[in-house]
């Protein structure tokens, strides 16, 4: 059965979190290994996921992830300070392939090198928030969109690297 539901939580360093059941039943267990077969490590809070979900001894659990929609932009702190990109121009932006060099929760910010060019790209935690993410892992591929930012190069969009071979079929 597919469910459409609001990731409630989910902790990388658990392994799992929960989606809020859209029609008010018991919470729907996410863990890791399924959202890792998406493509991603992690995802934001209050995130939209579409899942296919099963019932089980332990009860219901999400078996695969079809689609995450990052969380409504309200509520969360404003870009202007990192750059003057509008979404329409973000959104227009080449995708970018690159791994993640590293990327530290706790001072809200981190690098990645993308591929076939020396210098590193920022990436700010509220840019991780607004594309969906909640962590980064060193080594992990993902897909950037980069703008010419205040500070240099930076990430204005940060998509998984399965979700950005999606896009392009």
């Amino acid at each position: 059965m597919r469910v459409a539901g609001k990731v409630k939580w989910f902790d990388p360093v658990k392994g799992f979190g929960f989606i809020i059941d859209p029609e008010g039943g018991a919470d729907i267990l996410l863990h890791a290994n399924v959202l890792r077969n998406f493509g991603q490590s992690t995802v934001a809070d209050n995130s939209l996921i579409d899942v296919t979900v099963q019932t089980t001894q332990r009860g219901v659990q999400a078996v695969e992830v079809h689609a995450i929609e990052p969380p409504a932009a309200e509520g969360l702190a404003p870009l202007d300070a990192l750059t003057d990109a509008t979404p329409e121009e973000i959104s227009a932006l080449p995708l970018e392939p690159a791994r993640v060099k590293w990327f530290e929760k706790g001072k809200g910010f981190g690098f990645a090198n993308v591929f076939s060019r020396p210098e590193d790209v920022f990436i700010h935690m509220e840019v991780l928030r607004r594309s969906g993410f909640a962590d980064l892992a060193p080594g992990e591929a993902v897909c950037l969109r980069v703008v010419e930012g205040k500070r240099g190069r930076m990430a204005a969009q940060v998509l998984s690297w399965d979700a950005a071979l999606k896009d392009k079929d």
